[in-house]
């Protein structure tokens, strides 16, 4: 079974207009660079996007935004994207906010099966009290904000009721795979990755190798390939997010 496409723009042609993307990625590291750039080329309009952030301004998915194929972003952290704050605060995009472990382990869940779970994190808070901007209005109103949760109390300590999350397509980074779509992630580029490519219906991997089935030692996969559908070789720039220099003393 050869599930090896010829580029990414193959791989996500069928992808509709209004869809749930998962996308791998924190900050610029272990990004699915390629089938970003896929995405953009091919117009896709309307896109829902699950991600820990939206790239910066001009690489990542900052490109889509730029391009006003985003509708909404589900992320836990957008503080590298001013036209992502000029968007969400003018009402032209919706943002669900959510704790980073939570997202996690809202996605580990979607993949597992498991449809919520409860969690002590972001109790007392807006995210379980509702009333979190989702999104603004003509003026800075606030025109839709997050529900108040269900909480529970177990051996004496409340949790607050979180959904999984599922996907229409996932789109991960990896570094290599072999044609049946079994994935190695390489150190901290496999971040989100792992658990969004078992949560979508659809999984599509890009990666820097593809090698053939057989070539993998079965106790180094990470991702199964029962997991991915369509594998593309890349071309990755792996850009730095922020540069720090030290001054001389």
């Amino acid at each position: 079974m050869d599930k090896v496409f010829p580029d990414a723009k193959a791989a996500l042609a069928d992808v509709p207009d209004g869809s749930t993307i998962l996308a791998g990625g924190f900050g610029l590291c272990g990004i699915p660079e390629n089938c970003i750039a896929a995405l953009r080329a091919l117009e896709k309009k309307r896109l829902v996007f699950v991600s820990n952030n939206c790239g910066v301004d001009d690489f990542g998915l900052g490109i889509l935004l730029g391009n006003k194929q985003i509708a909404k972003m589900i992320s836990s952290y957008v503080g590298e994207n001013k036209e992502f704050e000029r968007q969400y605060l003018s009402g032209e995009l919706e943002v669900e906010l959510t704790p980073q472990g939570t997202l996690a382990e809202r996605l580990r869940a979607g993949g597992a099966g498991i449809p919520a779970f409860y969690t002590p994190t972001g109790v007392g808070t807006v995210i379980s009290e509702g009333g979190l901007p989702l999104r603004y209005g003509e003026g800075g109103k606030v025109v839709k904000e997050s529900e108040k949760k269900e909480t529970r109390t177990f051996d004496g300590r409340e949790y607050v009721l979180e959904r999984a999350i599922t996907g229409d397509y996932a789109i991960v980074k990896a570094w290599k795979a072999d044609r049946f779509g079994n994935l190695v992630y390489r150190k901290t580029a496999a971040n989100f990755n792992p658990m969004m490519a078992t949560a979508a219906k659809i999984t599509i991997a890009e990666v820097e190798e593809i090698v053939e089935v057989g070539s993998i030692d079965p106790d180094h996969v990470h991702t199964p390939g029962i997991y991915v559908h369509r594998v593309v070789l890349g071309k990755h720039e792996k850009r730095v997010e922020r540069r720090m220099t030290r001054k001389a003393n």
